[in-house]
């Protein structure tokens, strides 16, 4: 069945999201090792994915853990760092399926003042037929409100709906509604996953 909506990831689907590279650039591997295993950092993250506000989660987690300070203060001044570069064979795929009339969601944990940072940097993100954030909605992949929240929004679900991202347990819980589904590891798998299913040709998903 051919899909009636593409819905994308945005973490390390249309742009790189590898905070652990960052911090080995700024303070060196060996103590971004020993920082990861002592603060849960992306829990703390999953926070302001969330909905909770970036700068206060960030300013309560310094304050509990003082000795990594100057660590919270990096994240937080220099998020858009972590947030790089775009993937622009990606960029170019959802542009393609646009081109052609399809519409293309987004269905993404990211915060909402971190959201208003990227879009600064990144215009495509203002291109999206219709935007579902996690900051806004309360809720993060792969909890299954999420996706009904998607499907309430869009009046799809199931097969009419094609979705890809890079965490399988994300991918699982679309399955799970019958969504149709694509593992993102890299974008010429999504550009061949785009062209079995009848949206794009190779031409058009160069």
């Amino acid at each position: 069945m051919t899909p009636k909506a593409v819905v994308f990831d945005i973490g390390n689907v249309l742009i790189e999201w590898q905070p652990e590279r960052f911090f080995d650039t700024q303070i060196g591997e060996e103590r971004r090792r020993a920082l990861f295993a002592a603060v849960d950092l992306h829990g703390i993250n999953d926070r302001v994915d969330a909905g909770e506000n970036f700068t206060a989660v960030f300013t309560q987690a310094a304050s509990e853990y003082p000795e990594w300070s100057t660590e919270f203060a990096l994240w937080h001044d220099c998020w858009i760092e972590m947030a790089a570069p775009r993937i622009d064979h990606s960029v170019r795929l959802m542009r393609a399926l646009q081109t052609k009339g399809i519409p293309v969601f987004s269905l993404t944990n990211f915060g909402i003042e971190t959201m208003v940072i990227a879009r600064k940097e990144y215009e495509f993100l203002d291109a999206f037929d219709h935007d579902f954030i996690s900051g806004h909605m309360g809720v993060i992949k792969p909890a299954s409100r999420i996706y009904e929240l998607l499907e309430e929004g869009s009046g799809l679900s199931g097969n009419d709906l094609l979705f890809t991202d890079d965490r399988i347990d994300n991918i699982n819980a679309a399955a799970a509604r019958s969504w149709q589904t694509h593992l993102f590891e890299g974008p010429q798998g999504w550009a061949d996953r785009l062209i079995s299913a009848g949206l794009l040709t190779s031409e058009e998903a160069r």
